[in-house]
């Protein structure tokens, strides 16, 4: 089964906890905290691995949980980083945020790697909080929590070329053919669910990679058919091969088919026509197939170069492959997403922060605080130790919490619940 887009979840891994610990030696009068750090939480790495070819493998784990890393030891003893969790993908992948819908990575190349849930870092030990006023702290952070989002893998597939057309105008027969491919091929629609790569080799030893992409039919950029599915795959192809059936035994019109494919590739992607384009025409073999390429060229209103051939007679393929792989040597590659070059001047602007917190309320009258920086706060809080929590207490008060509550009219002794987590308002 081939699978081309898959929604998952990663998270990375939560830092360690720093350690509250005193050196106390023999002989040693002035010992003082000792508590280490908390080591890194691991990342989520996609890596791409040349060996796959589909996604089916997230099908059945569609959750990556990165370890965290080691807690901090007595003695100044920094945890254990945790090491990063590598996730093999198949190479033409794209990583996708499925909230933001921001491109997170377009993974090409054997080997090529990206982070895709960064790792909390580690909470640090009493050893970090001693002060001249408070040489003997009880305070230390909890790890940071790692990053964690659902993401949306698309393969799209790593083809020179692309075979377009319509339903059943002989591009399996032609994949088969010129290549060792083995596409399933019948003469009924739809025959090609999913793509059929094939290394063709030419006369003069030059290679490249044809892909039978699945039929194409009016439509298929608004998702009609498979529309997506096959859009999808001829992105990255260099040169469009498009096969047309010149014999017009269904009681299609040759150039009515070009024109409709062609419209299809412009709705989903202007880009997609930028790409050198060849017409095949195939079924040469058949009766009526020469005065239909004839009309089609009178018809043909742009400058594209036509081929006759016969797929299942092999008339004409051997031209057919020398000016494709010509094509390709010509032709470089185009870049899904533009990249843009940073600028070495650095322009200094004012922007708006990001909203620490919100208040709401809950049924029961209590107000409830939530918002991504102070929510980190607290899970870096150790509430076990009263120090620790007179800190989150200063700092929430730093945020302007307590004064947003009065404005949101919370009295002496209300209600307020943080996460998991509830405590008095006192005025």
């Amino acid at each position: 089964m081939f699978v081309d887009k898959v929604k998952v979840y990663v998270k990375g891994g939560d830092g360690g906890n720093g350690q509250v610990s005193f050196r106390r030696e023999k002989y040693v009068p002035d010992g003082g905290p000792a508590g280490g750090d908390g080591g890194r939480g691991a990342s989520v790495v996609f890596e791409v691995e040349e060996g796959l070819r589909t996604l089916m493998d997230f099908r059945y784990q569609r959750h990556f949980k990165a370890p965290r890393g080691d807690h901090g030891r007595p003695k100044n003893q920094h945890g254990k980083n945790a090491e990063d969790m590598i996730v093999k993908v198949p190479p033409g992948t794209t990583v996708t945020d499925a909230e933001t819908e921001q491109v997170l990575a377009d993974l090409t190349e054997h080997g090529q790697r990206a982070v895709i849930a960064k790792g909390g870092r580690g909470g640090r030990g009493n050893t970090r909080f001693a002060t001249p006023a408070n040489p003997a702290p009880e305070i230390a952070e909890n790890g940071e929590p790692g990053q964690e989002r659902d993401v949306i893998l698309e393969l799209k597939v790593l083809a020179d070329v692309g075979l377009v057309g319509f339903p059943s105008v002989g591009k399996s027969t032609l994949l088969s053919v010129v290549s060792a491919a083995k596409p399933k091929i019948a003469d009924y629609h739809f025959t090609t669910i999913a793509p059929n790569l094939g290394v063709v080799e030419t006369d003069d030893q030059r290679s490249f990679v044809m892909a039978d992409l699945p039929g194409l039919i009016e439509g298929a950029h608004e998702g009609v058919g498979l529309g997506h599915q096959f859009l999808r795959h001829i992105e990255r192809t260099r040169v469009i091969v498009h096969v047309i059936d010149m014999s017009a035994l269904e009681g299609r019109d040759p150039y009515e088919d070009f024109l409709l494919i062609n419209d299809e590739l412009k709705q989903y992607n202007l880009r997609l026509l930028e790409r050198p384009q060849i017409i095949v025409a195939n079924k040469m073999d058949m009766p009526e197939s020469e005065e239909n390429l004839e009309k089609f060229k009178e018809q043909l209103t742009e400058n594209y170069p036509i081929y006759p051939i016969s797929a299942v007679t092999k008339q004409g393929l051997r031209e057919l492959l020398l000016t494709i792989a010509d094509k390709i040597e010509d032709t470089p590659e185009f870049p899904l997403y533009e990249e843009t070059e940073e600028s070495t001047r650095v322009l200094y602007k004012h922007t708006k922060e990001d909203i620490p917190f919100v208040i709401s309320r809950d049924d029961d009258g209590a107000y409830v605080l939530s918002g991504a920086q102070i929510e980190k706060l607290f899970k870096m809080t150790d509430f076990s130790r009263e120090e620790s929590i007179r800190r989150f207490s200063r700092q929430m008060r730093g945020m302007g919490v307590d004064e947003a509550l009065r404005e949101r009219g919370a009295k002496d002794g209300d209600i307020v619940r943080l996460l998991s987590f509830e405590f008095e308002f006192i005025d």
